[in-house]
């Protein structure tokens, strides 16, 4: 009887766990959704705060080119050696120029580019929302009558909805030179037939899709990371889950909205 007891409230507090674990999640959600709801009214109500757009774009864009390059380019220099191990079996390296290109710019620019984006500023988004917050900043605004969600949110997710898909466009460049050097002048591949695969079956669409992905992951990382700094408790170490909560969050969504945009344009 004592060993069924035991087992019971094991089974209790597993079903509870899970069950307080799963409210928690749903009460999030609810509460980002109604969070981003305030955000779109507040999106076409002046004033609007371009300043601070553009210093964003700054932050977020150009502060984060040097990052997208290198990662872009030895992306480009892996992504080309191990096509070319595979390739140089069956005897097909011609076909390697295009099939890096659509791999680079469908996939790897976006996905890649969005995460340095939320390695570098969707946690600096966090952190210092999230810092504002819990040293009383953000209720001095309101205090002023400042909207703080206009003041300090709007212009993030604005400035990565527009700086992420050029990114990736900068990303897909410096990684298809990558990828076009290491093939020609190291792997020996014909540097006129790499290009002429890409120019035979390449065409805009193959990069609308990486910029769409763009700007939707644009919206739904800056989105997160804003939010859940906005709404930061605990001081110090409040601040610090708060970074590493939206750098795993933005990073997982960065993923499971990747498959379904690449899942939609299959179907469409």
């Amino acid at each position: 009887m004592a060993r069924r007891g035991k087992l019971v409230k094991a089974l209790t507090d597993i079903i509870q766990w899970v069950g307080e674990g799963i409210v928690k999640i749903v009460n999030g959600f609810g509460n980002f959704l109604l969070f981003q709801w305030e955000i779109f009214k507040l999106l076409f109500r002046p004033p609007f705060r371009w300043r601070q757009v553009i210093e964003q774009i700054y932050f977020i864009g150009f502060g984060s080119l040097g990052v997208i390059f290198l990662t872009a380019f030895f992306t480009g220099l892996v992504e080309a050696v191990q096509l070319y191990n595979g390739f140089h079996r069956f005897g097909v390296e011609d076909f390697m120029g295009y099939t890096i290109f659509l791999s680079i710019v469908k996939e790897l620019g976006p996905v890649f580019a969005s995460l340095m984006v939320v390695s570098r500023g969707i946690s600096a988004y966090a952190a210092e929302l999230g810092s504002m917050r819990v040293t009383e900043q953000i209720d001095a605004l309101d205090v002023m009558a400042v909207n703080s969600k206009q003041f300090l949110v709007i212009p993030r997710i604005v400035a990565t909805i527009i700086s992420l898909p050029l990114l990736i466009l900068f990303f897909d460049s410096v990684a298809n030179v990558g990828a076009y050097l290491i093939s020609v002048y190291s792997l020996d591949i014909n540097g006129y037939t790499y290009l002429d695969k890409i120019r035979q079956f390449g065409s805009i669409n193959d990069f609308m899709e990486g910029v769409v992905k763009g700007v939707v992951f644009g919206y739904l990382v800056s989105a997160i990371g804003t939010y859940i700094g906005y709404n930061t408790r605990g001081g110090a170490k409040g601040v610090g889950k708060s970074t590493t909560l939206a750098v795993v969050i933005s990073s997982i969504v960065i993923f499971v909205a990747d498959y379904i945009i690449s899942a939609l344009y299959l179907i469409f």
